[in-house]
């Protein structure tokens, strides 16, 4: 049985345009000490994706389909059981540690406060604790830290205290929306192995979301690749990586810059780009999402879905057209 299970997931958020959907049909497992990565452009669903897993959807939203967590299903859950889960058994670090961390509260007992109700610990017990979470998570003095506020803190130093918020009570799937957002290179890479660390350590499972494509290869094993609320392309990283199947996943590899693009560096070396704009969730498309802005679209793909095709055992993509999934199809800029 799969630690973490999302079934025909979809979140329907209702506006005064109408509903929109931004999370469709999402289909993925997750086993103790796997890693995920979800990938893709600004509202494609990959957060929205993170807060129903978590309970925490808008309240103008409506999650249908299934998430069940250790056979325990989910969806549907009164608002007592998902805060009795939230913090004990799921946990994430959010993309704004300034906005996620409250700035009236002294850190150390933002940090205990999951220890103190989830695990019933006393004060002083909690508090030794914290200590040992911020000195584990690289927080400098821990035992003068644990009573300053958060704007005392650096950005990098925030982040760290929000896994070691989310680390309080063992978790046993841990979410990381952005982690590195706004983050220096040297203290992202200090993070990252900070995170990888600690989910080795624990045997956590880890769902990471990053437009960094580099950040991704380099920290999970399996991948999603979400478009327009879709996931239109899954596998191991090794495999998405050197040998993307849809054009939309080639379109994103393609758009990174290379070391040797870099060199180069100067105004007539662009980048390649995707064409277009992902559509808007009020007017999707009849057919394929991505129809509109790929290469190989045929007239097929303006009307029908596209259908999913194992490609291996573990890789999966949603694409009716043979011609755009060949190797030869893809050609980096």
């Amino acid at each position: 049985m799969p630690l973490l299970e999302a079934s025909r997931l979809r979140v329907d958020l209702r506006t005064h345009r109408g509903t929109a959907t931004a999370v469709r049909d999402t289909n993925f497992t997750l086993d103790r000490g796997e890693t995920l990565g979800l990938v893709g452009e600004s509202g494609c669903g990959k957060s929205m994706t993170a807060l129903a897993l978590m309970g925490l959807a808008p309240g103008n939203g409506t999650v249908n389909g299934s998430i069940r967590l250790n056979g325990e299903e989910l969806v549907g859950l009164r608002d007592s059981a998902w805060r009795a889960l939230r913090g004990r058994r799921m946990a994430m670090i959010f993309q704004e540690p300034m906005t996620a961390l409250n700035p009236v509260h002294r850190v150390g007992i933002q940090i205990a406060e999951p220890m103190r109700l989830h695990l019933g610990m006393d004060a002083d017990a909690a508090r030794r604790k914290t200590m040992g979470l911020m000195e584990r998570v690289g927080i400098p003095e821990p035992a003068k830290r644990i009573d300053s506020f958060p704007h005392q803190f650096s950005g990098g130093q925030r982040q760290r205290i929000m896994i070691a918020m989310a680390l309080a009570a063992d978790p046993d799937v841990l979410i990381a929306d952005e982690p590195t957002t706004a983050l220096d290179v040297t203290v992202q890479k200090q993070v990252l192995r900070l995170i990888a660390e600690l989910v080795a350590e624990r045997g956590m499972a880890l769902i990471l979301i990053s437009h960094d494509l580099g950040v991704i290869a380099q920290n999970v094993q399996r991948v999603l690749v979400m478009y327009a609320g879709h996931v239109i392309e899954s596998g191991p990283t090794a495999e998405i990586f050197t040998r993307p199947a849809h054009p939309y996943s080639r379109g994103l590899l393609a758009a990174r810059p290379s070391l040797a693009h870099r060199l180069v560096a100067h105004r007539s070396a662009r980048l390649p780009t995707i064409p277009g704009s992902v559509p808007d969730l009020f007017h999707m498309p009849t057919g394929c999402a991505f129809a509109a802005r790929c290469t190989f679209a045929q007239p097929a793909c303006h009307t029908e879905a596209p259908p999913e095709i194992a490609l291996s055992d573990r890789h999966r993509v949603r694409c009716g057209v043979a011609e755009a999934m060949k190797p030869s199809a893809f050609t980096r800029g």
